[in-house]
């Protein structure tokens, strides 16, 4: 039985030392391999791979995804003296792992260092800024998405160079105000508003009043013509019942004083008319033998 466990002891230990030899790296991993302390080799390729025993060599593992750091909100002074406070993020990743090990050592280490970098890049630009040019309703004005896109590449500069890290962009997630300037502020933002309402409305008026002109020209025009119009058909309407009675009358003149005549009592004569005639009236012997003479 003893010589069994002594036999089986060399197979122990050789499988012992071959578990800790052999490691994994995942896909989205980068492994430094360190002996006694010091790096001696990156591997950012998935599979297994081999290393010495511990404590020979041991396994340093970091993420090398995509990370997005929310930078921590930082008040800073325009061109035109005006306080605002910036929200920033970062989105980073590892590009020179053994640099990364050199000088930040792990995450939290590397996002300080990239806040304050990125803070520090954030003041000198906005500084340079009048606050029109960062916040304000005319987008020719505005000059942030310039000023993000020089703080982005000054940051990814420094940051490969000193700490091996890649930076894929700065952004700026939320501008606000100063508790304390806020209500200044806003004040300002409703007169400058107020003040460009008034002029629209100016405006408006004074296009509807040129418009309200234009058109009372243009109806007094029309009605003018229309006018013009009606008075030249009424005369001709006129002219040819004048044509039209004259030669009626020559036609048959005793007919044509009848039916004035008729055309006269009409005029007067209706259901509430009392009238008082003389026996040798005209209108009685019209109305009795329909004889007018």
């Amino acid at each position: 039985m003893k010589r069994r466990l002594w036999s089986a002891l060399p197979v122990a230990v050789v499988l012992l030392l071959l578990s800790s030899a052999l490691f994994i790296v995942d896909e989205t991993e980068l492994v430094i391999v360190s002996q006694f302390g010091n790096p001696i080799r990156v591997i950012d390729h998935p599979g297994l791979h081999l290393k010495a025993p511990a404590p020979i060599h041991t396994l340093l593992r970091f993420d090398k995804r995509l990370s997005i750091y929310n930078v921590r909100p930082s008040e800073f002074l325009t061109q035109d003296k005006k306080n605002i406070v910036v929200e920033s993020f970062i989105a980073w990743r590892i590009a020179d792992a053994r640099k990364f090990l050199q000088t930040v050592k792990d995450r939290n280490g590397a996002e300080v260092r990239l806040g304050d970098m990125a803070n520090s890049e954030l003041g000198s630009a906005l500084g340079t800024l009048p606050l029109s040019a960062i916040l304000s309703v005319d987008p020719s004005t505005v000059k942030i998405g310039e000023v993000m896109d020089k703080v982005s590449a000054n940051c990814a500069d420094k940051a490969r160079a000193n700490y091996g890290i890649q930076i894929a962009a700065v952004t700026l997630m939320r501008l606000n105000f100063p508790e304390q300037n806020k209500d200044s502020v806003y004040n300002r933002m409703r007169s400058e508003r107020d003040r460009i309402a008034k002029q629209y409305r100016a405006e408006g008026q004074e296009k509807a009043q040129a418009i309200k002109a234009e058109t009372e020209k243009e109806v007094a025009q029309l009605l003018s013509e229309a006018y013009s119009k009606a008075e030249a058909i009424k005369g001709e309407g006129d002219a040819a019942a004048a044509r039209i009675y004259a030669a009626a009358y020559r036609r048959d003149p005793d007919f044509y004083k009848f039916l004035r005549t008729l055309d006269s009592y009409t005029k007067f004569l209706d259901e509430q008319t009392t009238l008082v005639l003389s026996s040798d009236a005209q209108l009685l012997k019209l109305l009795e033998n329909g004889e007018g003479k």
